[in-house]
């Protein structure tokens, strides 16, 4: 098989006979600013609507942290990335005050053990058991609002007493009628790729606003 058969599938508006290179880079050009431009518009819309949810998420986990409270964040695949990410701003600020904050996430080891001796659904409630106590912060990102590990997670820290906050995409899923979720954020779009993007920017935003509390 060659190289071209190989990745044509991630391509499907070349056609495979294309042999202009500057109508196929103009192609993709048009392809990535039209994205870009998505996301952009998408990641506005949702800092704007969710506008109060945002504050109402920060001063609630502001309060935490004052209190000596902690931060876990968790979430699969590149809902993952942006756990860490959102654990590591909190943790190791570009400036103002480091929180401290886990990502639940990024331990294979343990991962894989839960994964295998208990079961995936379990992988993070089992970890807020070992390490969480009542005035931490749990922060689940899911782009579907439904992940089972991530719901049952939730469950598991309100049980404990821990302030839960999700980040959620389509309509919000389980997520936004759960009981188990004190604050939840939701990026309204049907795009897995677009609502990733604008999370990312919601984890940010969180951290910035929360800062902005802590300091005040």
């Amino acid at each position: 098989m060659s190289n071209e058969e190989r990745t044509g599938f991630l391509y499907p508006f070349i056609e495979a006979d294309e042999r202009d290179r500057g109508a196929l880079l103009a192609d993709l050009a048009r392809s990535a600013d039209a994205k870009a431009a998505d996301s952009a518009a998408l990641q506005t819309a949702t800092l704007e609507r969710e506008g109060d949810a945002l504050d109402a998420a920060a001063t609630a986990m502001a309060q935490r942290f004052m209190a000596g409270g902690r931060l876990f964040t968790f979430g699969n695949g590149g809902s993952a990335t942006d756990a860490m990410t959102a654990a590591g701003l909190f943790n190791r600020p570009p400036h103002g005050v480091a929180l401290p904050a886990r990502a639940l996430v990024e331990d294979q080891a343990v991962l894989t053990a839960l994964a295998n001796d208990v079961g995936f659904d379990l992988v993070f409630s089992r970890q807020l058991i070992a390490h969480a106590a009542a005035n931490d912060i749990a922060l689940g990102i899911s782009t579907s609002g439904t992940s089972r590990n991530v719901l049952v997670a939730f469950a598991e820290g309100k049980t404990r007493g821990l302030l839960t906050v999700g980040l959620a995409g389509y309509g919000g899923g389980e997520m936004a009628t759960s009981d188990a979720v004190d604050h939840c954020i939701v990026v309204r779009s049907d795009s897995v790729h677009r609502t990733q993007e604008s999370q990312a920017v919601l984890g940010f935003e969180l951290w910035r606003r929360v800062q902005a509390r802590v300091h005040g």
